[in-house]
């Protein structure tokens, strides 16, 4: 009873761990992805004479080239100069040409952030007046385009084929030492030797694009390559090449080592060795992705980049593993078949490795999450909660697995493999039998081979060869001549040598039926068949977990892109008041509002400029009652004169930021006490409308 009930036990005990364990995530703030967090000029402002450089700030310090930060004018003309200057930390300026006239100008920016992900944007802001301008203030992803789905392939096969050649070796070395002798196995470990080695180089090459133009012709470029070999990424990249010869070398000793007969002494020390080395060489490997990335920055590098090791060895060791066993499965000959310890050994390997991941998940979760918020508001939370998902149905998939594995190893199983071979050796024993004996009735030697042919065909060439010479040492001389002697030998040879030849040919097909039997009753086990299936379902889910890992790890976190957030909305200019707004011509109005919903009570603030008749620019700013930034679904402004009998005006302002709003070219057509109604909307049903007077021109 207890047997039964405690892996069910550690199985439940796993599955809340993997669901409720990276939920606890604290509120201390980490450092990833970085992003821009301010600037001067601030985004869609407008400034009274043009600036004389231009300043961003970003989250962490970035990798700014020559070209990083650029500011174009109406028509797309460049009129930044010089290089990017980021002598004070984290803000970095570009200095403007001199005399610039008024209207819009575009900044754009494409830097590379401390963890190697390359950042890019853009914004606007206007000199005198807001005008027409040829230039959209939107950026390319780095993500986007050719260059950015190479990248993204190169990494996700980079991955892989560490998955597949750790775990593979990790396989045959704790679960199954025979496999080092099946070809299948040894393909599988050499493929994904050759998919990393090929992935690190293409990475390598196409970094330098990456990071900058993206375009494909530049991938070849020597300047960058070297500029790229300058950088934290592309030493881990040239490491991770170095430590990758050293692999070849650990998969040759432990595949070549399956050729040579040692003793159990001898093989427990060279098992033991190449333990160590793999290790060795894995976790350099491993540490070769947390040296450049998420793991190498923010709060406690130094624990978080081998929590970072830990997690990747144990990806390896659980899906690398599992895909090796597969093979196994369904690949490996009839003569060395995976047997049930060796299933059940890499069942306790894998629960182990799951174990790590949760541990190390939990801690990596809170590092680049946050908050709670964060798993439902940012891509990066939501595409973490898809991959908990399924991490939960490949536990769920494991856990069938060991059910099959325990049903093997049942007594009462209705083939094990014990039995298989036994029974293949005695059809082997009995069909060699049978065919000996009429070998042998056919020669007339009189003796049988237990299955070979070739003892029988060997004695018969023998008793004819000394009937011969018995015969003709009876002969006169002058009857038995040189050439009679020769033309007797001669034929005994031939009649030998095709007996032996047929003895070969029965051998071989006696070893395929031998063989093909062997397979038939390995398969027709629908234990063995169960365990497959389960296998197979476990090793789809794992491709797409391990294309969910690659996504996550070249998106911005979700504690980054929060702070960001909430950085960008506490430098956001303050809200002008209406006593400072008297006697410049400005018109602001605060108005509270509360729709009677959840969050539904805040204030927003009217700025119109210059209060005159014609065209005026109208900045509208929402806030909650704890002064924090409010995004509403929907809000409208109307502009009514009652006295003239004049609208409802409707005005529709445009979102610029968290709750920032604006519309330009609002027309005034005359002077007098006009009424500003705002209808604020902040669920699907909850709404309001709230006036002000104003005096306007």
């Amino acid at each position: 009873m207890t047997q039964t009930i405690a892996p069910r036990v550690r199985i439940l005990v796993l599955l809340f761990l993997a669901v409720t364990g990276a939920l606890l995530a604290g509120a201390a703030p980490a450092s990833a992805h970085a992003a821009l967090t301010g600037s001067d000029p601030r985004q869609g402002t407008v400034v009274d004479k043009a600036p004389a450089q231009v300043s961003l700030t970003f989250s962490e310090p970035v990798a700014v080239s020559d070209d990083a930060l650029r500011v174009l004018d109406p028509k797309g003309e460049r009129v930044d100069k010089g290089d990017p200057d980021g002598a004070s930390g984290t803000t970095y300026t570009v200095q403007l040409l001199s005399g610039l006239p008024d209207g819009t100008y575009t900044v754009t920016y494409q830097v590379v952030s401390a963890d190697s992900h390359p950042v890019a944007g853009a914004f606007t802001f206007s000199v005198g007046a807001p005008s027409e301008t040829s230039v959209e203030a939107s950026a390319q992803s780095p993500d986007d385009g050719l260059i950015g789905s190479l990248y993204g392939t190169g990494r996700y096969l980079s991955y892989a084929g560490f998955a597949v050649m750790a775990g593979g070796a990790a396989f045959v070395l704790a679960c199954w030492r025979p496999g080092s002798g099946v070809r299948a196995v040894q393909r599988l470990v050499v493929s994904g030797w050759l998919t990393l080695t090929a992935a690190t180089l293409a990475l390598l090459l196409l970094r330098g694009s990456y990071t900058s133009s993206g375009k494909i012709g530049d991938v070849f470029d020597l300047t960058l390559l070297s500029e790229v070999l300058q950088t934290k990424t592309g030493a881990a990249l040239v490491s991770r090449l170095l430590l990758l010869a050293a692999a070849a070398l650990f998969i040759a000793v432990l595949f070549g080592s399956a050729q040579y007969q040692r003793d159990d002494e001898e093989k427990r020390d060279l098992s033991f060795g190449l333990a160590v080395g793999g290790t060795v060489v894995a976790a350099g490997l491993a540490a070769s992705w947390a040296m450049s990335e998420h793991a190498s920055q923010g709060i406690q590098p130094g624990l978080a980049m081998p929590v970072d090791v830990v997690h990747l060895l144990a990806v390896a060791a659980w899906l690398g593993g599992l895909t090796a066993l597969l093979v196994a499965l369904y690949r490996a000959p009839a003569d060395t078949p995976v047997d049930t310890a060796a299933v059940q050994r890499f069942s306790r390997l894998a629960f182990g490795s799951v174990v790590a991941l949760v541990v190390t998940g939990i801690y990596q979760s809170w590092r680049q999450l946050g908050s709670w918020s964060a798993f439902t508001d940012t891509r990066y939370g939501q595409l973490l909660l898809v991959k908990i998902g399924l991490v939960v149905a490949m536990v769920g998939i494991a856990y069938a697995s060991r059910r099959w594995t325990a049903r093997l190893a049942e007594p009462g199983a209705p083939v094990t493999l014990r039995e298989e071979q036994k029974e293949t050796a005695a059809a082997m024993s009995a069909t060699g039998g049978g065919a000996g004996q009429e070998s042998a009735g056919a020669t007339g030697t009189g003796k049988a081979g237990a299955g070979t042919e070739t003892t029988a065909a060997a004695s018969a060439s023998v008793s004819a060869a000394s009937a011969d010479t018995d015969t003709e040492r009876e002969k006169p001389a002058a009857v038995t001549g040189p050439a009679e002697v020769r033309s007797e030998e001669s034929g005994a040879g031939a009649k030998a040598g095709g007996d032996s030849t047929r003895a070969a040919q029965l051998a071989r097909q006696r070893a395929a039926v031998a063989t093909a039997r062997q397979k038939r009753l390995r398969d027709a086990d629908p234990n063995r068949f169960g365990l497959r299936r389960s296998v197979l379902a476990e090793a789809g889910t794992a491709v797409v977990l391990l294309a969910i890992t690659t996504v996550l790890t070249q998106t911005e976190p979700g504690r980054t892109e929060q702070e960001a957030e909430r950085t960008a909305s506490s430098s956001a200019p303050s809200l002008p008041s209406a006593s400072s707004a008297q006697g410049t011509g400005a018109v602001t109005l605060n108005m509270p509002f509360d729709t009677g919903g959840k969050n539904g009570k805040g204030v927003v603030t009217i700025d119109l400029d210059p209060a005159r008749v014609g065209g005026n620019d109208m900045h509208v700013y929402v806030e909650r009652t704890d002064g924090k930034a409010f995004d509403v679904p929907e809000l409208k402004v109307a502009l009514t004169l009652s006295t003239k009998d004049i609208g409802p005006l409707p005005v529709v302002p445009d979102r610029l930021a968290t709750g920032h709003l604006s519309a330009s070219g609002v027309q005034i057509p005359m002077a007098g006490d006009w009424t500003v109604e705002v209808t604020v909307r902040t669920s699907d049903i909850d709404q309001v409308t709230v006036s002000k007077n104003a005096q306007i021109g």
